[in-house]
């Protein structure tokens, strides 16, 4: 059973979600906040499995305050980013920040109550496609280089494991891949994470772009 929380300024937005989200069996308690300041209190005095955060906020905007509450919460939730925009460089923002995924603020009420079961199996919320993508997009600025001295710590096959997650790829074909089970590439990429102090499998395809695992249009 899982509890949410939605996060978004525009109230007739904020209430449209979460009705639509309590008409759903599995989703037992719905919640509603108007600013990041209000999620990041929230997430910290009450345990939610899904925040849905939009990300322009007043005062404190969708980014910080996911970052804040990934964090600050011992156990946080998966957030979920809205916005208006399918490519923009605030959801770019917001992977690097933790967030599990995004949705666009029209999407049907099916696909809004099948993302959060997404996100609560912690699974990526969007098609490796749109993740290339979108990382492909931003990674090609200098500045957001990361010192090939980052990945030190990984052994060669967490550094293999990383860059087929990088290149949008699912546990399960990494395991045909490399010959092994789906339990030994979770393994892995659980490794790869808490090595890397990574939040999300989203922030590992970041990591992957950009420390040069994986080059922007390389092939699968």
């Amino acid at each position: 059973m899982t509890r949410v929380l939605v996060v978004d300024d525009q109230e007739l937005v904020r209430a449209g979600l979460a009705s639509l989200l309590r008409t759903a069996a599995e989703i037992t308690e719905v919640r509603e906040v108007a600013d990041g300041e209000a999620a990041v209190d929230a997430a910290d005095r009450e345990r939610f499995d899904v925040v849905l955060m939009d990300i322009r906020l007043p005062g404190m905007n969708g980014i910080a305050a996911t970052e804040a509450i990934l964090r600050k919460v011992p156990d946080p939730p998966h957030v979920i980013v809205l916005t208006t925009f399918d490519v923009d460089e605030y959801v770019y923002a917001a992977l690097r920040a933790g967030a599990s995924g995004f949705l666009l603020k029209d999407t049907s009420p099916r696909r809004l109550v099948e993302a959060v079961g997404v996100v609560t199996r912690g699974e990526m919320l969007f098609a490796p496609a749109v993740t290339r993508r979108l990382v492909e997009a931003y990674t090609r600025r200098p500045a957001s280089a990361v010192e090939p001295e980052t990945l030190s710590g990984l052994t060669a096959r967490e550094r293999e494991v990383l860059r087929l997650v990088g290149l949008g790829i699912g546990n399960e074909a990494i395991a045909g891949r490399l010959h092994v089970t789906e339990g030994t590439v979770k393994t892995h990429l659980h490794r790869i994470m808490t090595k890397l102090s990574l939040n999300s499998r989203a922030q590992a395809v970041v990591m992957a772009y950009e420390s040069g695992l994986v080059v922007p249009g390389q092939s699968r």
